[in-house]
């Protein structure tokens, strides 16, 4: 019995050192062997590789994809005009030489974003400083941006690693500088709309005195004609009635007095006082003469 269980210990503490001598090479990844705290070997090609068991050697893995440098933060850079601005920027780089990488920042990527970091940034401010922010924004962008990568591919050199691309993100004026553009473009705006508004006053003034005059003639025109009309048929009516009146001057004096009597006896509270012998009331008396009943004194 102890004898299987020593032959058992025995084959695992064997599959443990054998796997222990394996490793698999990913083809995104550098494999790094090390010996005893060197580095023996790197290797490149994919595929399941063997080493010596630990503590006599150990492997790291580097990732040697395209990796992205972000700008850690926005620092105020000043034009060839002394104009602040502020650029946020990335860089595409990846590890060619992973000895070499180890060597300056070890199998962190960590340490080598820090330290190239500020490499790009003093690259970018030697490049910006020398132009105007026209040039910055669209002239010379592209020209920025190649000056730039064409400094970091020399000090590349010493990280092990190659610049793939540098790109500008974003260009823009510091937040005081901003704030002063923004209030001087609303201002502007606010001076093009007054301006408007009392264009749009002055029309408007205009068009309604045009249309104040307009309707002052129609109404003068419209009364004249109406004055004319009314005038005319005055004077129809006037040769009517004497026509009329001419035929029957007995009937021109009873429609007279009929027209009297209306305008006198208009409302129900209207009130007269007159002599029921004198000739108001002749027309109500009629052929009966003095035998006729009073006039009423009160409608």
């Amino acid at each position: 019995m102890n004898r299987i269980v020593s032959v058992v210990l025995g084959l695992l503490i064997l599959f443990m050192v054998a796997s222990s001598t394996l490793f698999v090479v990913d083809q995104r990844q550098f494999a790094v062997v090390y010996s005893l705290g060197e580095i023996k070997e790197v290797v490149t090609e994919p595929g399941l590789k063997f080493k010596l068991p630990p503590p006599l050697q150990n492997v790291i893995f580097l990732d040697r994809r395209i990796q992205t440098l972000d700008s850690p933060d926005t620092r105020p850079i000043f034009t060839a005009e002394k104009k602040s601005i502020v650029i946020d920027w990335l860089v595409k780089w990846r590890i060619v030489d992973a000895r070499q990488f180890i060597r300056n920042s070890g199998p962190s990527m960590r340490n080598l974003e820090n330290r190239l970091s500020p490499i790009v940034q003093a690259a970018l401010n030697e490049e910006v400083t020398r132009r105007t922010v026209r040039a910055v924004l669209a002239t010379e962008r592209e020209k920025v941006m190649t000056d730039v990568r064409k400094r970091l591919e020399e000090e590349a050199k010493q990280f092990g690693i190659e610049i793939v691309d540098v790109r500008v993100k974003r260009v823009d004026f510091s937040p005081t500088i901003t704030e002063a553009v923004y209030n001087r473009m609303k201002s502007e705006r606010i001076r093009v709309a007054n301006e408007l508004r009392a264009t749009g006053g002055a029309e408007g003034e205009k068009i309604k005195a045009d249309a104040d005059k307009q309707q002052d003639i129609i109404l003068a025109e419209a009364y004249r004609d109406a004055q004319k009309i009314m005038g005319e048929g005055d004077a129809k009516a006037s040769a009517l009635y004497a026509e009329a009146f001419g035929k029957d001057p007995n009937f021109a004096q009873f429609y007279r007095s009929l027209e009297a009597y209306r305008a006198s006896f208009r409302k129900k509270s209207d009130m007269i006082v007159v002599d029921p012998s004198s000739d108001f009331f002749k027309a109500m008396r009629g052929a009966g003469g003095a035998n006729a009943p009073a006039a009423p004194q009160k409608k």
